[in-house]
């Protein structure tokens, strides 16, 4: 059984992360397939729209904590597998046609940074959504960030970054994270992208090209500076310490260090 699974539904595909018994967290070996599977989309012209969801009633608890002392232990690890994260969102948020996050269940870290990158998040009630970082000392990446940032505003951004808090749908919708919440969001989803699908697809992608390319504006941001910056956390005692309480299902001791 594969990880992510692909279906389609007339112009619409539907890619479902595959992890059920696992709460559909993400491998490195997924973030990698899922930036082949959106660029391969862009070659495909009968797609015109794609659904993004998780398997079991959970869209995602993020990255898969459990193999980063392998893949992810130190600063040069964790640029890596930063750029594999990167590749993934930036080949969702550059498929040429709208994409819709599903979220149900959990959708946090590294499943924020996934649905963050579609063009809509349709949610259940009961989602539970949320960037925990801070209980693991991690920077959250510059571009997943941005992404935040565009969504919710300066002050929502720090207020998820900072606490890393759970929310509600209801409460993600109130901040902008969120743009449905209904009892059947995969279906609205899927109603939704074909209604685009009905219209000129040029037009659609051209205000996508325009709309994502404006809200993404590095402006007075020193990337290399922040850069360097998440590259001495990933080295730090503090990321070895989060590892480990993750691992032994207890507290971090952080040091800041």
């Amino acid at each position: 059984m594969s990880d992510i699974e692909i279906t389609r539904d007339g112009h619409v595909a539907i890619v479902t992360l595959n992890r059920e018994a696992q709460r559909n967290a993400v491998r490195l070996a997924m973030w990698k397939e899922l930036a082949s599977i959106f660029a391969g989309f862009n070659a495909d012209a009968e797609v015109r729209g794609v659904i993004l969801t998780g398997a079991g009633g959970n869209f995602s608890v993020g990255a898969d904590v459990s193999e980063f002392g392998k893949v992810r232990s130190d600063a040069a690890q964790s640029k890596a597998y930063e750029v594999a994260v990167d590749a993934a969102s930036e080949a969702i948020a550059n498929a040429r046609m709208p994409v819709i996050a599903v979220l149900a269940g959990y959708c946090l870290g590294g499943g924020c940074h996934l649905a963050m990158a579609c063009d809509f998040r349709f949610a259940e009630r009961d989602a539970a959504i949320g960037i925990p970082a801070a209980k693991l000392s991690i920077v959250y990446g510059v571009r997943s960030t941005q992404r935040l940032m565009s969504l919710v505003g300066l002050t929502n951004a720090k207020r998820v970054l900072y606490s890393a808090d759970r929310y509600t749908a209801a409460e993600a919708a109130r901040m902008g994270l969120v743009d449905e919440v209904s009892e059947d969001p995969l279906s609205d989803a899927v109603h939704y992208a074909k209604r685009i699908a009905a219209l000129a697809p040029l037009s659609v992608e051209g205000a996508k090209r325009i709309l994502t390319g404006v809200a993404m504006g590095e402006g007075r941001l020193n990337v290399a500076e922040a850069n360097a910056f998440i590259d001495r956390v990933s080295d730090s005692a503090d990321y070895g310490e989060g590892r480990r309480a993750f691992a032994e299902k207890r507290s971090p001791d952080f040091r800041g260090s």
